[in-house]
């Protein structure tokens, strides 16, 4: 039996309109119900993750910024931190100042951009997180950041960061959470290494855990589960690796899921 299911949101969890359905919420409760542990594995910051986990009832720890932080959804205890080291972080604000690029930082769980403009305003529309105005973002490198995000037009994007990458070898993970969005990380903040450590917190072994996920930045998670999927909506890369591919996420792709291999399973241990 599987024990533990983590969850993308965007994509994943979440339809198009940003929500989760009625049926996908009840099949989680039910599997919640039953001893399993239900989180969130997500490239969102925790302000933004944590009222879904209350959505769903979850009372777990979460899985947020791609893997660079895991805090309980009460707040009270970071199980697991990594942050973009402070070097870096002036580099990479140098960069977006010399090529006018929109770069927003997060630190202490506070979205920062330096100043106001569509991406920002988009973006946090779609969080639904308020943000702080930080005209000289370099104030707040020397402490580190949870997280770097680069938004720009797709093809651009894919350019920045095989360059980066080249730049910064084995310093950060670039990863693209959507065509416009480049991620920078901790090398160790990635979706795959926080579920291994927060499941051998939890006293779970990897054969036990399902991954799901829909985009490039979910590889870890749906490589390092026992379990690996992808949804129908996903990009095809991660369709390659994973080990089975559900509906999409407008179509119910987790409940589809849970109750495939959770539900359907205990039902048949019951009978």
């Amino acid at each position: 039996m599987y024990k533990m299911v983590a969850i993308d949101l965007d994509g994943t969890l979440l339809n198009d309109e940003l929500v989760v359905s009625q049926g996908t919420i009840q099949a989680i409760q039910r599997a919640v119900g039953q001893g399993v542990v239900v989180t969130i594995a997500t490239g969102r910051m925790f302000l933004s993750a944590k009222p879904f986990a209350e959505q769903l009832g979850l009372n777990v720890p979460l899985i947020t910024y791609q893997g660079a932080l895991i805090k309980d959804v009460e707040e009270k205890a970071v199980m697991y931190e990594r942050l973009v080291p402070p070097h870096l972080a002036h580099d990479l604000i140098n960069i977006a100042k010399k090529r006018n690029l929109h770069l927003q930082v997060y630190q202490d769980d506070v979205l920062y951009a330096a100043s106001e403009n569509d991406f920002i305003h988009e973006y946090v529309e779609a969080a639904k997180v308020p943000y702080k105005v930080e005209p000289d973002l370099a104030k707040l490198a020397s402490r580190g950041f949870q997280k770097a995000l680069f938004i720009d037009e797709p093809e651009y994007i894919d350019e920045l960061q095989a360059e980066l990458r080249e730049l910064f070898s084995g310093q950060a993970n670039f990863l693209k959470s959507k065509p416009a969005y480049l991620e920078v990380t901790h090398p160790e903040a990635d979706k795959g290494i926080a579920l291994l450590h927060l499941a051998q917190e939890l006293g779970i072994d990897r054969s036990e855990i399902i991954g799901i996920g829909d985009s490039y930045n979910d590889f870890d998670l749906v490589t390092t589960a026992g379990l690996g999927v992808a949804m129908g909506n996903a990009v095809q890369e991660l369709k390659d690796k994973a080990d089975y591919i559900s509906r999409s996420n407008n179509e119910e792709g987790v409940r589809h899921v849970i109750e495939k291999f959770i539900l359907k399973h205990v039902a048949v241990v019951n009978d």
